[in-house]
């Protein structure tokens, strides 16, 4: 088995996950942070539907440099944060199933200039970078939606606000 096809499934799965939490994004909110250190709520979304956008990137280049990166603005609308997912999530589906075996295995670095900010083997990248910070940030989001008394949707199960959803009869 190609080691793509070994990842797809996780992948489709913490994507699904991850649309049904941006799905719930409340327009008027997107201003809303819980410390005055946090992000945004809209900007900690974007950072998300973004982040799956690094998928096509990293299986391609071998040295993705962030010298003079500056984030996107912030989204105006709850729709925008969606749509950048949806596209992102099908360009990285598509990135992951061209992947070669052998060059998961080689080596990925991430800098900013001639500094050096992380080097790994890219599925380690894939991993730890990409699909554990999705994972992180979108948890985050949760507690965000928590606070503004946004029903919260199961990720590995149901929520406290689907708690029936398994009820026994």
């Amino acid at each position: 088995m190609a080691i793509a096809d070994a990842l797809l499934p996780e992948f489709d799965h913490e994507m699904t996950n991850t649309r049904k939490m941006l799905e719930r994004i409340p327009d008027g909110k997107l201003g809303w942070k819980p410390h005055a250190k946090s992000m945004p709520l809209g900007r900690l979304a974007d950072h998300i539907a973004q982040m799956v956008g690094w998928i096509p990137d990293s299986m391609q280049k071998d040295v993705n440099d962030m010298a003079g990166y500056r984030p996107p603005p912030e989204p105006a609308k709850a729709q925008e944060i969606l749509e950048k997912f949806d596209r992102n999530r099908d360009a990285a589906r598509k990135a992951l199933l061209a992947t070669p075996d052998q060059a998961f295995w080689r080596q990925w670095k991430l800098t900013s200039g001639d500094k050096v900010l992380f080097e790994m083997p890219r599925i380690a990248m894939y991993r730890a970078l990409i699909m554990n910070h999705i994972i992180h940030h979108r948890a985050q989001l949760g507690v965000y939606l928590r606070l503004n008394d946004v029903a919260v949707p199961g990720m590995y199960g149901p929520s406290a606000d689907e708690a029936n959803l398994w009820a026994r009869a």
